[in-house]
C-alpha cells in the first residue's frame, strides 16, 4: 500500500501591515473612480448615438428615411428622416438640408425650426436636419466640444440640440485611407476627407458610408424632382467665404437678384459662383449630376474658428468671444465680428431670411416653380422672440 503523505497544517495568514492596508485602499478606490468615470463616459457615449427627438408641425404631409432611397442605408447610422410637406397648389420643390456639418449648429437648428412650424401653401418643400446623422454621434476630436445646447421653449421646457462632427463618426467608416480619392473626378485630398458629406457628392451606391448618403440626397433630389437644393453651413469669421450665397451656374440668376434683395434688407451676403475644379461639393456635384439648381449658404460662427477661447454651449449660442471682436477690431476677419457676439438668433434668422428670398425670386423666374409657405419667422421676428419661442 502506498503511504499516504503527512498533511501539513495551515498555515495562518499574516494580516497585512497598516502600511499595506492602505494601498490597498487607495487602489480599491481608484478602480470605483475609473469605474464610475467609465460608466459616466458609456452613458453619453450611448446618449450621443440616440438622435435628439423632433416634433413635425401638423402640415407635415409625410416623412420617409434616406433609405428609401438607397436601401443598404437602412438600419444604419447614415440612415436619417426625410420630412416632406405638400401644398394644395402644385409647384416647385425645395429641399433643405441641415446638418451636413454637424459642427455648424444654426444649420440643424434651423431645419428642425421648419420642420415643426412649416405650413405650405403651393408646392412641396423636403427637409432633412440631419444630413450626415452619422456625425451627431460624436464631436470633434481634441477640441473640447460640448455635446449638446439647448433652448427654452414657449412652455418653459428645455429642448436639446447636439453639437456634432464636421465628419462621419470614425467608428463608421474607419480607417481612413492616406489620400482620398473622390468620386467620379479622381481628385486628390486628405484622408479624411473620406468621411466629410461636403466633399462625397454626388456619391456611389457601394462607396463607403459618407459616399452612400450623398448619393442617396443626389437619388432623392433625382426622384423627387426637386428644382431648387438649399445646403445650409456655418464657417469661421477667417474664412474667405462666410456670410455668403454659394451657387451653381444654373442658380446663378436667382442667387444674384437674392443677394441684393437681401442687401437692400440690410443683410449683407455675398454671392459666391460654385468654383468647377473643387469637386464633392453639393453645389457643384448635384448641381451637375441632376437638373436642380443648388446653392450653400454660409453663416458665421466662432464655434468654428481657430481663434476662439473657451469651448462650451454658451459659445454655441451666443457666438460671444473678446478674441474675435479684438481680431474684428485690426481688420483680421472677413466679417464684423461685434462685441456681443454673432448669437444663433441672428445666424438662423440668416438663413431663413434667404430661403424665404430665394423662394420668392424662384417664383418670380419661373412661375410653375412656385413655392409658397407660411408661419415661418422671418428674421426681425426671430431677434425678438428668440428661438426657444417657435420650437414645439
Amino acid at each position: 500500500m502506498a503511504r499516504k503523505s503527512p498533511r501539513r497544517k495551515p498555515t495562518a495568514s499574516k494580516p497585512p501591515s497598516p502600511d499595506e492596508s492602505r494601498r490597498r485602499g487607495r487602489i480599491a478606490l481608484y478602480l470605483f473612480f475609473v469605474l464610475v468615470a467609465c460608466l459616466a463616459a458609456g452613458a453619453d457615449f450611448v446618449d450621443q448615438r440616440r438622435p435628439a427627438p423632433i416634433y413635425p408641425s401638423p402640415a407635415l404631409t409625410k416623412t420617409g428615411r434616406l433609405s428609401d432611397y438607397l436601401p443598404s442605408l437602412r438600419g444604419g447610422r447614415g440612415d436619417s428622416d426625410v420630412y416632406i410637406f405638400e401644398g394644395k397648389r402644385p409647384g416647385g420643390t425645395l429641399l433643405i438640408l441641415g446638418g451636413t456639418h454637424p459642427n455648424e449648429p444654426a444649420s440643424n437648428v434651423v431645419a428642425v425650426l421648419m420642420v415643426e412650424n412649416l405650413q405650405v401653401e403651393q408646392g412641396q418643400i423636403i427637409i432633412i436636419p440631419l444630413a450626415n446623422a452619422s456625425g451627431f454621434s460624436a464631436t470633434e476630436p481634441q477640441e473640447a466640444f460640448p455635446l449638446r445646447f439647448h433652448f427654452i421653449n414657449r412652455s418653459g421646457r428645455q429642448r436639446d440640440f447636439r453639437v456634432g462632427s464636421r465628419f462621419t463618426n470614425i467608428l463608421d467608416g474607419w480607417p481612413d485611407p492616406i489620400v482620398y480619392r473622390h468620386h467620379p473626378s479622381g481628385q486628390i485630398l486628405s484622408g479624411n476627407e473620406t468621411r466629410n458629406l461636403n466633399r462625397a457628392y454626388p456619391g456611389r451606391p457601394n462607396g463607403t458610408l459618407t459616399e452612400r448618403v450623398a448619393w442617396a440626397i443626389t437619388e432623392l433630389v433625382r426622384r423627387e424632382e426637386v428644382d431648387l437644393m438649399i445646403d445650409m453651413h456655418e464657417a469661421a469669421p477667417e474664412y474667405p467665404v462666410v456670410n455668403a450665397v454659394v451657387a451653381h451656374e444654373r442658380a446663378m440668376d436667382i442667387a444674384a437678384m437674392a443677394v441684393v434683395e437681401l442687401q437692400i434688407c440690410d443683410l449683407d451676403f455675398r454671392l459666391e459662383p460654385s468654383p468647377k475644379n473643387f469637386h464633392g461639393l453639393s453645389h457643384r456635384e448635384v448641381g451637375d449630376f441632376t437638373p436642380a439648381k443648388v446653392m450653400l449658404f454660409e453663416s458665421t460662427g466662432a464655434l468654428q474658428g481657430r481663434l476662439r477661447a473657451t469651448t462650451d454651449a454658451e459659445l454655441v449660442t451666443r457666438s460671444k468671444d473678446a478674441l474675435y471682436h479684438r481680431a474684428d477690431r485690426i481688420g483680421k476677419l472677413q466679417v464684423e465680428f461685434p462685441a456681443e457676439g454673432v448669437p444663433i438668433e441672428v445666424r438662423v434668422g440668416r438663413h431663413l431670411e434667404a430661403i424665404r428670398t430665394v423662394c420668392k425670386i424662384l417664383g418670380e423666374f419661373e412661375p410653375d416653380q412656385t413655392i409658397d409657405y407660411s408661419r415661418i419667422p422671418g428674421y426681425d421676428e426671430l431677434q425678438h422672440h428668440g428661438v426657444g419661442f417657435y420650437l414645439n
